[in-house]
């Protein structure tokens, strides 16, 4: 008997949108960082699924019971912190970034869009921009991101991506090493701190694109 025929919503990857086979979902997820995507029996499904929610279908964003032993280990974010967040839109490589104070919502600053950019590119430098913006303020409070890629690349200082330069993207290599040299150049006591999206929900930074 032949295989029934599957087909496959992708809500985050190198390209989002409803393919009729494994293959080529595969190509928009295998090796992107943080992508949704799942598996439905008729093309019907996957075409309601695609308009809805990821979360509606993969759990993607909903918290994981709270029991005891997993708050424990986890416990809740600081209210009197910043979070920051980046969106990178798959068709046009524009990225962009922001940062919010948490305890009330308030947008603290927005950046871009910047040219043939790249999610990671862009939680690095949000990062990096909401460090210096607290430096100035004289303010250790810690700051959240979701991007463990980003949080490993400001512990190291360095950037480590791959992306090739461009004449669209020069800009946002000057930010980039201007980033780079200010974590070179600086001192700062602010926890940066990965955001439990399994547990507390969305980052609340997040641009709602999805």
């Amino acid at each position: 008997m032949a295989k029934k025929p599957k087909y496959y919503v992708v809500w985050r990857g190198r390209q989002t949108g409803v393919f009729d086979s494994w293959d080529e979902c595969k190509v928009q997820t295998d090796g992107f960082e943080k992508p949704l995507f799942k598996s439905f029996d008729t093309k019907a499904e996957a075409l309601k699924a695609y308009k809805d929610k990821p979360h509606a279908h993969i759990g993607a964003g909903t918290p994981k019971p709270k029991t005891a032993k997993n708050r424990l280990f986890v416990g809740e974010p600081n209210e009197d912190s910043l979070v920051v967040d980046a969106a990178w839109n798959t068709a046009s490589g524009d990225m962009e970034y922001q940062g919010i104070y948490l305890a009330t919502r308030q947008k603290l600053f927005l950046k871009g869009p910047y040219a043939d950019g790249t999610n990671n590119i862009g939680e690095f430098l949000a990062i990096v921009h909401a460090l210096a913006f607290l430096h100035q303020k004289g303010s250790n409070i810690p700051v959240y991101s979701d991007s463990r890629t980003a949080i490993g690349w400001v512990a190291k200082k360095k950037a480590n991506t791959k992306l090739e330069p461009t004449p669209r993207n020069a800009e946002l290599f000057d930010l980039l090493d201007r980033a780079e040299r200010w974590l070179q150049t600086h001192v700062y006591a602010n926890p940066v701190l990965k955001w439990e999206t399994d547990y507390w929900g969305e980052n609340p930074a997040d641009f709602g694109r999805k």
